[in-house]
Formats: C-alpha cells, structure tokens, sequence
C-alpha cells in the first residue's frame, strides 16, 4: 500500500477538482445544473428530465436525461454542452460515448448528463429506474 505525503495529496484533490469530479462549492451545483439545462434547451433537446440524486445516491447530485432527434443531433448537444461548461469555468467533463452518439453520458462530477436517440432512451428507461423511491429500511420490535 502506498502512502501519500501532504504534497502529493494537495496535488491530487487539485487534479479531481480541475477534471469536475469535485465540487468546489454546494452553490456551484446549482449554477453548473442551470448551464447544463439552458444549453440542452438552446440546441433543441427534447423531453429533458432532471432526477434529484441528493439523498439516493453519492454519484452526483443531479442527473439530466435528454433526447436528440438523430446520432448527429445528439453529438452536437454534447458537443456544444462541454465547450460551453468549460467556457463557464466548471472544468472538463468526462464522456462516454462520443463515438456512436446512441447514448452519450457527459460526467460533470456534481451533474450528470444522459443523452440519447429516442428508440435507445426507450429501451433503457432511466429515468423509471431513478424515480423509485428508496424505502426506509424498516425497524424491527424485539
């Protein structure tokens, strides 16, 4: 097991903060979710969902799923979305998915974006998977 000195943590909590995998501030969340949602909104997104992960999951606080209308619809939403969150100064975004344009997911840190052709967002459903509830775990009387 390696041990890091304070210098070379210091460096990496610097890179997870420059590559957007940490939060500089619970305010910047909001800011970064409003950017992400008004540039979905500019190139024409269609049927944009935003699920509240606070509380269900310690993945990200908020996860946005939005349509295009074709592969090339889709590549140009996430392409416009990362120029736009970096210009913002909110870091560069990890993406899967570029490639093909099916579905492509744009890790933000805070937000995480889903983008999909229609018949694929269909098919997987996300949003149906998030939405349930997660149940307290009950108490047993002893």
């Amino acid at each position: 097991m390696q041990t890091l000195n304070v210098s070379s943590e210091r460096a990496f909590v610097q890179e997870l903060f420059a590559i957007g995998k940490v939060s500089t501030r619970p305010a910047d969340v909001g800011k970064l979710l409003e950017l992400v949602l008004r540039s979905l909104d500019d190139d024409k997104a269609e049927e944009l969902v935003t699920v509240d992960l606070q509380g269900k999951s310690s993945i990200a606080d908020y996860m946005v799923i939005g349509t295009g209308r074709s592969d090339r619809h889709v590549g140009a939403i996430a392409d416009h979305l990362l120029k736009r969150v970096k210009d913002a100064g909110h870091g560069k975004g990890q993406v899967e998915g570029l490639e093909r344009c099916d579905w492509v997911l744009i890790d933000l840190g805070d937000v995480i974006v889903h983008l999909f052709r229609p018949e694929v967002r269909d098919f997987y459903n996300l949003e149906k998977m998030w939405s349930v509830d997660v149940a307290e775990p009950e108490t047993l009387a002893v």
